[in-house]
Parts: structure tokens; sequence; C-alpha cells
């Protein structure tokens, strides 16, 4: 009887790509079929993410800094766990320098600007071909990202 075997990807094995104002990202599995995609972040303090919504829900742990969304009064710090229902919406904003973050997702991130409107959309497998191609930009082959 053939079993499952478990998966390892060791903390090198994927690269760290710029998102900009020094912050990074790396995609750690997409499941297109599930609409899953999990990936780490590491933030600069003054980094913000566009206001968006969700339309799966959204699992977030904080391995360290501190963040918060400006429509809260709370502040994830080292060891906080985040859960946003479907349907959220909110603006990251990140406090300190080297925050990392590990999110965990399902469906898509509607993002929008000030008015509410519709300004873009990402997903599991739009962040995988940013990803790669941020790699292939720093001449680095397609890490081995989880992909099923």
């Amino acid at each position: 009887m053939n079993q499952p075997e478990a998966v390892h990807i060791g903390s090198d094995d994927l690269p760290w790509v710029d998102i900009g104002d020094g912050s990074q990202l790396r995609v750690l599995q997409v499941k297109p079929k599930e609409g899953l995609w999990i990936v780490e972040n590491i933030f600069q303090a003054g980094y913000e993410v566009e206001t968006h919504k969700h339309t799966g829900p959204v699992w977030g742990y904080t391995r360290s800094g501190a963040w918060k969304y400006k429509e809260y009064d709370y502040v994830n710090t080292t060891g906080s766990f985040l859960y946003e229902p479907a349907g959220s919406v909110h603006t990251l904003q990140c406090i300190e320098d080297n925050t990392q973050v590990w999110f965990q997702m399902h469906g898509s991130n509607i993002n929008l600007d000030g008015d509410g409107n519709i300004t873009s959309v990402a997903d599991g497998m739009i962040t995988l071909e940013f990803y790669f191609a941020m790699c292939a930009e720093m001449g680095k082959p397609n890490p081995p990202v989880l992909v099923d």
C-alpha cells in the first residue's frame, strides 16, 4: 500500500524576493484547486499593504516584530495568532523593522482604493507567478514551492 510522504523544504530552499521598501516575500505553497496559498513576509517599519477584502479566511502568525491593521486598535507582536474571516476588510501597516509574518489564505484578496473601488485582485497563482518572475530576475531558477 502506498502512503503519502511528508515533504520538507529547508529554510534556505525558498529565496526571499523584494516587494518594496526592503520588505520581502516568499511563497511556500499554492493549491489552486483549493484556493489555498501560504506565504511568508518580512516587512520593514512603515510598509503598508493596500486596503483589501478577503474572499476566504486567513490565518496569520507573527514570528517576530510588530504590525497592525489601520482599522483596529490591537497590535500583532511576536507569537500573535490572527484569524480573519472571509469578507474582512483591512489595511496592514508594519510598525517594526524585520517583522516576519506567515499567512495561510483561501480565495483572493480584492484590493480597494479609498472609495472602495477594486484596483486589483491577488490570489495564490498570481502571487506564485510574481514570485517566480522575481526569482528569475535575481537569476535564480524556480524554487521548490509546493504546488498541486
